[in-house]
């Protein structure tokens, strides 16, 4: 949502308002932690990888639970 030329923050619903400063907030927080690996290429060695991961039948996939993953790191979960 923009303001327009005429508009200030008095004119503006509540509505309105929260959608704006939502729409700022998220703004900030894509400058803030945007992808830092934008824009980079991966090694050839580790793209094989990935696609070999991901072209292999999911039943034979290793998983693990997240509960268990979490407890690794003294998390609850």
């Amino acid at each position: 949502m923009a303001l327009g030329a005429m508009a200030t923050f008095k004119d503006l619903s509540i509505e309105e308002l929260r959608a704006l400063i939502a729409d700022v907030v998220e703004e900030k927080l894509r400058e803030l932690v945007g992808d830092p690996d934008a824009g980079l290429e991966l090694r050839p060695e580790v793209r094989e990888r990935l696609l070999k991961t991901l072209n292999r039948p999911r039943e034979s996939r290793r998983t693990v639970p997240a509960s268990e993953v979490a407890s690794q790191f003294g998390a609850d979960w």
